[in-house]
Formats: C-alpha cells, sequence, structure tokens
C-alpha cells in the first residue's frame, strides 16, 4: 500500500472512531491539526508522511476521555499502522509523537524530540489559540459540567501532571493555566508567527468578558 493510501485509509479510520466524541475532540478537531500539520511542515526539514500520520492519530484515543489512561491512543494507532503494514520505525515513530505531544499541565518534560513532533505539537496546539481554541474550551468546560467563571476561585500556575488533569476549576481559568502559555512554547518559526496573532485574540476576548461581567457597558 503507497503512502497516499495508507493516509486515506488512516482518514477514515479516525472519522470512524471519532463520529461520538465530544466536539472540541473530534474529527473536525483532527482535520484542523492534520491542515496546520501540513502548512507548518512547508517551512521545516520534516517526513511529511510522519508529520501526516501523527497529526491523523495524535488524539485517536485522548486520555481524558479514558479515564487518564495514556496507553490507550498509543496501542490503538500501532495496532492500527500494523494492519496497514507500516514499517516499524515510522510506527515508532507516530507513537513517540502520540505521548509527548501533549500539554500535560507545563511541568511534564518531553521525553522524545523530533522535528516531525515539534510541527504536529504546534499544530495542535494551534488549536488551543485563537477563536477555535475559546470554543473549544467553552465545550469542553460544558461537557464537563463547570462554571464559566467564579472570582474566588484564580488559576493556578503551579499544578502537577496530576492536579491539572483532575482540576475542575472554571473554564476560564484554564486560559491563564494553559493558553496563553502555549504561544512561548512554540517549536517552529511559522508557529511562532501564526500563534502571536491568534494570542493576541484570546486578550482582546477576555478584556471585553471581563467588562461585561462587571456590566460595565
Amino acid at each position: 500500500m503507497c503512502k497516499d493510501q495508507i493516509i486515506t485509509q488512516t482518514i477514515e479510520f479516525v472519522k470512524q472512531t471519532l463520529a461520538d466524541a465530544e466536539g472540541g475532540h473530534d474529527w473536525f478537531h483532527i482535520y484542523r491539526v492534520w491542515k496546520t500539520a501540513k502548512k507548518l511542515a512547508v517551512s521545516e526539514k520534516v517526513d511529511l508522511f510522519i508529520v501526516e500520520l501523527g497529526a491523523l492519530l495524535h488524539d485517536i484515543a485522548d486520555s481524558k476521555f479514558h479515564d487518564g489512561d495514556e496507553e490507550v491512543g498509543p496501542r490503538m494507532a500501532r495496532e492500527f499502522l500494523s494492519s496497514l503494514l507500516v514499517d516499524q520505525d515510522s510506527i515508532q515513530h507516530v507513537v513517540e509523537i502520540i505521548k509527548n505531544i501533549s500539554f500535560k499541565g507545563g511541568k511534564e518534560r518531553q521525553k522524545f524530540k523530533s522535528l516531525e513532533l515539534d510541527v504536529v505539537q504546534d499544530a495542535d496546539r494551534m488549536d488551543a489559540l485563537g477563536a477555535i481554541g475559546i470554543a473549544r474550551t467553552f465545550n469542553y468546560g460544558g461537557h464537563k459540567n463547570r462554571a464559566i467563571y467564579d472570582p474566588a476561585i484564580l488559576p493556578n500556575l503551579n499544578m502537577s501532571k496530576e492536579e491539572y488533569k483532575n482540576s475542575t476549576a472554571p473554564t476560564i481559568n484554564h486560559f491563564y493555566e494553559k493558553l496563553l502559555l502555549l504561544k512561548d512554547r512554540m517549536n517552529t518559526k511559522a508557529g511562532i508567527a501564526m500563534a502571536e496573532k491568534r494570542h493576541v485574540f484570546m486578550e482582546q476576548y477576555l478584556e471585553e468578558f471581563y467588562k461585561e461581567w462587571e456590566g460595565k457597558y
């Protein structure tokens, strides 16, 4: 099976697997990350096949929806790619991307590094920024029945990995605990430039949010 056929088969697999997924982690999230990753890859010396597979499979089984089990996604990706007879080196690279792509509260050190991971990670983080990032954040907060905002509950910027995973804080806190930190954690030049614009939009949104919250106009 040629690489184009493998990508096509992977797209269909992801669409079917995520058919009933939460709106911020569904096929359309994957689609946006995949498209952004391909755009970022243009200016990087990467293996586009690995970038595409990593982007398409990076959230095939997000641990948030599997009782915190971080092995489900890598295992599913390995089994699927093996069924298509993808070479083992490529499979292992994709698995490492899936294992290392997540934010995980900001304190967790990345245990694997590659240019392909840099590109896919930037693309995934881009989908947590700007208008899309805001929409996804409130969608997930609603999914978890969290408060929108509570002035008495301040953001926690020093959470451990477990505290981050188990947080039930209001949705607005997530902007400070993750989203507004991403601009300075991008890997590629193109990613840094793209993130800057989306970051500014989020700052403007929050300014507007607080004014409306206090009924200033």
